[in-house]
């Protein structure tokens, strides 16, 4: 720290734009401690998530400046990550499924379904204890 000044942490993250229901993203360099609408430091990209009617969602990066905010340590969110690597930029991060997501409530193992069920039984068995029970 020369100067006693303390160094940024920059991250490359989205700031949203658009209107309601219908978001648009910069991808933006920006201070760490800056809220998402706060001033970036550089316009990266771009990223539409409404797919177009033949399904594409269009992302527009500035290669070039990506590469020189990551050589100078800028940190990138998880979302933006994900962008980048899809563009090849950054290694592809893993896939995250979720099987319990993808089961329906009612099906899932440890779902709120069964676990009242559960309950109810468990409080039946043991001679349905509580306030009303007393």
């Amino acid at each position: 720290q020369p100067h006693g000044r303390a160094t940024m942490v920059v991250r490359l993250r989205l700031a949203r734009f658009g209107r309601k229901n219908r978001p648009f993203y910069r991808i933006v360099a920006i201070d760490s401690r800056k809220p998402r609408q706060g001033r970036a430091l550089d316009l990266v990209g771009t990223y539409d998530p409404i797919a177009s009617r033949d399904g594409v969602k269009e992302v527009r990066l500035n290669v070039e400046r990506i590469k020189y905010w990551m050589a100078v340590g800028a940190q990138p969110s998880d979302t933006v990550a994900r962008l980048l690597g899809n563009a090849g930029l950054l290694p592809r991060l893993p896939y995250r499924y979720s099987p319990t997501k993808a089961t329906p409530k009612a099906k899932r193992e440890f779902s709120t379904v069964a676990w009242a069920a559960a309950r109810a039984g468990a409080g039946a068995a043991t001679g349905g204890g509580g306030a009303a029970g007393g």
